[in-house]
This record gives C-alpha cells, sequence and structure tokens, in this order.
C-alpha cells in the first residue's frame, strides 16, 4: 500500500528493475522498456520523460545509461510518488515533478535537455471506451491533443537533440505530422506482435533541427512464431535482448 493506493512489485529487465505499480489502474508494458531502450542517450546528457507515470522508461534507460541527469513530469500526484519510491528502490537519480505537459512547471520550462521521450496518452478524447479506473482513464486518454504534447516536449529539447516516442501505428501519421513542423532525420520502427502480422505500436525518433531523409526501419517481431502455441516466454531473440537484457534499440 503506497499513500492509500494498492501496488504490487513488479519486475523488468529480467528482475533488475523493481517497482511499485497499481494494483488497479495503469500499469505499465513492454512498450515503456522499447521506448528507454530506443533513447540513445550518452553518460553525461540530461533526458526529460514527459508523462513519467511510475518511472519505468525512466528506470530502465537509468540502468543501462549510468551518469545520465533524469526529469519526469507527470500529471496524476499519486502516479508521481510512486516513481519517486521506485528511484529510490531502484538507486537511480530521478528528479519528479508534478505537473501538466500543457502547462510545463517553471522548474522544467527554465531547462533544455539532451532527449525527451514520451509515452503519450494512446487515444484521442472521446474515441476509447472509460476505464473504471480514473488513474488509468487519465493515462490513456488524451487531455492534450498529440501534436501539442509533442510540441511541448519540442520546446524543451537543445538545437540537434533527439525527441523518442512510442505510441499507436494507427496514429503514425499524426506523430510525423507533428514531427515534422520542428525536426528531421525521423526514424520508423515499427513493432509487431508476431511475424506476418500489422504492426500495432511503433517507436520514432527525430533530431529537433535536422534536414536528413526520414527513414523506415524493417519491423521488430516482438514473439516467435505466426501464433502462440507453447505454454512459455515465446519472445524473438532481439525482443528478448531487449526486454530482459536491457539492451539498445539502434534506431
Amino acid at each position: 500500500m503506497a499513500g492509500g493506493m494498492a501496488t504490487s512489485t513488479d519486475a523488468f529487465l529480467d528482475g533488475r528493475i523493481r517497482v511499485l505499480q497499481p494494483v488497479s489502474g495503469y500499469r505499465a508494458s513492454p512498450d515503456s522498456v522499447f521506448l528507454a531502450a530506443a533513447v540513445p542517450a550518452r553518460a553525461g546528457e540530461s533526458v526529460l520523460d514527459l508523462g513519467c507515470g511510475t518511472g519505468v522508461a525512466s528506470l530502465c534507460l537509468g540502468r543501462r545509461v549510468r551518469g545520465l541527469e533524469i526529469f519526469g513530469l507527470e500529471v496524476q500526484p499519486a502516479y508521481a510518488a510512486l516513481a519517486r519510491a521506485n528511484a529510490r528502490l531502484n538507486a537511480i537519480s530521478i528528479s519528479v515533478t508534478t505537473g501538466d505537459v500543457g502547462a510545463m512547471p517553471a522548474e522544467l520550462s527554465a531547462r533544455s535537455f539532451d532527449h525527451v521521450m514520451s509515452n503519450p496518452p494512446y487515444f484521442e478524447a472521446g474515441t476509447a471506451s472509460s476505464p473504471a479506473d480514473a488513474g488509468k482513464d487519465i493515462a490513456v486518454n488524451e487531455g492534450l491533443n498529440l501534436a501539442d504534447w509533442l510540441s511541448s516536449g519540442a520546446r524543451r529539447l537543445k538545437p540537434g537533440g533527439y525527441m523518442t516516442i512510442v505510441h499507436r501505428a494507427a496514429r503514425l501519421s499524426g506523430v510525423l505530422a507533428a514531427l515534422s513542423g520542428f525536426a528531421g532525420d525521423i526514424r520508423v520502427l515499427p513493432i509487431a506482435s508476431r511475424e506476418g502480422r500489422p504492426a500495432n505500436r511503433v517507436l520514432v525518433r527525430a533530431r529537433k533541427g535536422a534536414k536528413s531523409p526520414d527513414k523506415v526501419l524493417p519491423p521488430l517481431i516482438v514473439h516467435r512464431g505466426r501464433v502462440h502455441v507453447e505454454d512459455r516466454e515465446s519472445h524473438s531473440a532481439e525482443a528478448s535482448r531487449i526486454l530482459r537484457e536491457g539492451c539498445e534499440i539502434n534506431l
């Protein structure tokens, strides 16, 4: 129990990261791990995680790359408190601010960052059925539209800085339209659950002010085989290196 919220302790990166998450509410998925793996951060750089939730993506990145200065922004106080607790639990330094992406808190708006990473709400306002849990509702349904969310992140980037996001493949056109106003060298990595299936997620990375051509990369296949036939983990070798070993995704 944390702050009156029932929580469970869950493992990521094959137990390298352990986090408190709500039993009922928004819970981090492999999307957060994939997001962290795609951020090309190096020691000494600064990272802003927009909508950091309980901090899973920031923690996975901080475990892979030591010596980062990591900041998180989370609108829900209970989730922000869990992110702070999870940073302490894993001995990874993350400065978490409670606030709204659309009204950037002063302590973040005064700074610029080498990297902005984000797993924005996946559904446009009014297009997804509202979950019973209010915390999950806020996490998955847009309060701020996607273009404004990405624009807010772009304003916090240094010239030449990288924005990395994970989103639904169905909304790729909106992601690209938003990024085209301030970035180039856009790399798109489709993520498909199995070979032969359409991608349902995309990782997108863009560089502020860059003019290089965009690239769509071969898909990352998460599970072996075209259908599920085993009562055990069936991750592909590439997905296993990311999800279990915490390896980087080179976009």
